[in-house]
C-alpha cells in the first residue's frame, strides 16, 4: 500500500489542515471545521463508522469519513426506514489526485466499514457542478438519483 489509513481522533484531526485543497470550492467539499463537527456528532450519538487521515510519506494527504446514516428531513423518503451509511467527508490533496489513491482509499474504507459493522447502501451528496467527483463516484458503483439537497445531487451505492 502506498498510503496509510490512520483513525482520526480529536488529538490528530488538526493534521487535516495540512491538505492542499486550494482548488476545491467550499461549496463542493466542506472544510475541516465541518469534519470536526461531524466527528463530534458521531461521538455524541454513538454512530458507527470509520474516519481516517490518509497519510503518505509521513504527510497527511487526505481524509475520509464513512459512517452510520442518520435520516435527515432533507433525505429522500425511501431512506427513511432503512439502514444506510453516509460518506460525509472525502478529500484528497490536489497533488495526489489522479494517481489511483482515492479509488483505493474509498474501497478500503468501504471494506473496513462493511467488515466491522455490516453491509448496507451508501449515500453521498455531490455538488451539481462538481463533474470530476460525479465521474469518480459513478466509476465506483454510485448511481445519481433525481433527488437534490440544495445544490447537491444524491448518489447511492446499493449492495
Amino acid at each position: 500500500m502506498d498510503y496509510e489509513l490512520v483513525e482520526i481522533t480529536f488529538d490528530n484531526v488538526e493534521k487535516a489542515y495540512e491538505i492542499d485543497r486550494s482548488d476545491i470550492p467550499e461549496a463542493f467539499v466542506d472544510g475541516v471545521p465541518n469534519l470536526i463537527e461531524n466527528l463530534e456528532y458521531g461521538r455524541d450519538h454513538n454512530c458507527i463508522g470509520h474516519a481516517f487521515l490518509i497519510n503518505k510519506d509521513e504527510r497527511t494527504i487526505g481524509t475520509i469519513l464513512l459512517g452510520e446514516g442518520i435520516f435527515w428531513d432533507t433525505d429522500p423518503l425511501d431512506l427513511k426506514d432503512r439502514d444506510f451509511y453516509r460518506l460525509v467527508f472525502f478529500v484528497l490533496d490536489k497533488n495526489y489526485r489522479s494517481r489511483g489513491i482515492g479509488a483505493k482509499v474509498l474501497e478500503e474504507t468501504v471494506k473496513r466499514v462493511y467488515q466491522d459493522f455490516g453491509e448496507c447502501p451508501i449515500v453521498l451528496g455531490v455538488h451539481k457542478d462538481n463533474k470530476d467527483a460525479a465521474r469518480f463516484y459513478e466509476r465506483h458503483g454510485f448511481k445519481k438519483t433525481d433527488f437534490m439537497e440544495g445544490n447537491d445531487y444524491y448518489y447511492i451505492r446499493e449492495l
